[in-house]
């Protein structure tokens, strides 16, 4: 009877820890009155337990405020040097390796090439491994103060038993060539540092809620537009997973029964029609599967630039937007959004030329009223933000726990 009495005391402790560091985290300077009122939480237990963030170094104080009639009111930050996060995105031409403070200032990055090798498992495994060792080396951060690797990744990811400590992360990522992929036991072979995988769409997501465009929101929808197509859905907070963690693969929804073929194998997918790849082969006459994925950025721009002279040019993106809206108002009528967000660096190359005809084209397709509840808007995080996401992997970890650091493996 005593043991369940200490387990029940230490969960309302990590309990209150993890309340006022989010607070802390995500509103900033903050007294600890502010918290309070906030929380709900009494004036005793706040003292007790800010006293112990400070003591572990999570948290400091950050100068003071004069109150009403009484003594100056001490603020509290977070403590950005109090531990450091490794957010990675495996993309589409690159392996992207960023390095960031708890506040995630990015401090260091490596952008690496997939050039020749494509997606080949173990070179990306090595590129990970190399980029996560240069940006330690470069800031001279102590492997011990890292709380996590995060990695972004095309395709869905099956997490194994949380016990096995990433070691039966396996990813299933047909466009790219990943047939049951044990992602987390080849990373685990060449690092002790705590890991974290989940889909790339999945990861912009959260970042995009967390600090971007969907900030406030509680319901909404994160589509990332590169080479692919993908989404992350959002119900009351949270990402919506289904049954095996593969909802929000938008990309794959059909839009052309026996259309286009998709780099997933099938035809008609979404994917087939506005990815980046599909575009540029489209717009070059490319056969399917032949355009370097290297040359996707410029071969947009060129379209874009084409479209203001050539009708070829302007029909093709002129059927891009009533493709996206389509598509758009078929996530309206089916999850009732507040907001979707676009983002992506194909999505945040197109979506200022294309978003007024995309919300026409989701207007004339989706149901009237819940169109009316919401708003098309472009992420905010630039095109990096799947690296940004994949941080905040780690980073929820350690907000959950309430600032725990966590044992290396």
């Amino acid at each position: 009877m005593s043991e369940r009495s200490v387990q029940t005391v230490r969960d309302l402790r990590r309990s209150s820890r993890s309340t006022l560091l989010r607070r802390l985290y995500f509103e900033g300077r903050t007294s600890r009155q502010q918290l309070g009122h906030a929380t709900g939480l009494s004036a005793g237990s706040i003292s007790n337990v800010i006293g112990e963030l400070i003591a572990d170094g999570v948290v400091e104080e950050a100068g003071s405020v004069d109150s009403a009639g009484g003594r100056p009111r001490i603020l509290l930050q977070v403590n950005p040097g109090s531990g450091y996060l490794v957010g990675v995105d495996v993309g589409e031409t690159q392996v992207r390796v960023g390095l960031f403070d708890l506040t995630l200032t990015e401090l260091a990055a490596r952008d690496q090439p997939l050039s020749d090798h494509g997606h080949d498992v173990d070179h990306v495994v090595r590129l990970i491994l190399t980029g996560l060792a240069e940006v330690l080396a470069e800031t001279g951060t102590d492997r011990a103060s890292v709380l996590g690797v995060g990695v972004g990744v095309p395709g869905i990811v099956e997490q194994g038993d949380p016990a096995a400590n990433g070691h039966g992360i396996v990813v299933h990522g047909p466009t790219v060539g990943w047939d049951g992929v044990p992602l987390g036991r080849l990373l685990r072979a060449g690092t002790d540092l705590p890991l974290y995988v989940d889909n790339g769409a999945k990861t912009l997501g959260q970042a995009e809620m967390w600090f971007g465009a969907g900030r406030g929101a509680d319901h909404a929808v994160v589509a990332l537009f590169g080479s692919g197509v993908g989404a992350c859905v959002i119900a009351n907070g949270v990402p919506f997973r289904g049954a095996t963690s593969s909802a929000g693969e938008w990309g794959h929804t059909k839009v052309h029964v026996g259309g286009r073929l998709c780099r997933c194998g099938a035809r008609g997918c979404l994917e087939a029609y506005v990815g980046a790849e599909a575009l540029v082969e489209r717009w070059g006459g490319a056969a399917a599967g032949s355009t370097s994925s290297a040359d996707e950025k410029a071969g947009l721009a060129a379209l874009l630039a084409a479209a203001d002279h050539d009708p070829a040019a302007a029909e093709l993106l002129r059927e891009t937007a009533d493709y996206l809206g389509a598509a758009i108002a078929d996530l309206v009528n089916l999850f009732n959004p507040e907001r979707i967000i676009i983002g992506g660096w194909a999505g945040l190359l197109l979506g200022p030329h294309l978003l007024p005809a995309i919300r026409e084209s989701a207007a004339a397709h989706a149901l009237r009223f819940p169109y009316a509840q919401t708003s098309i808007e472009l992420g905010l995080l630039g095109p990096d933000a799947v690296t940004v996401g994949a941080a905040t992997l780690p980073l929820a970890r350690f907000l959950d726990s309430g600032g725990e650091a966590p044992q290396l493996t």
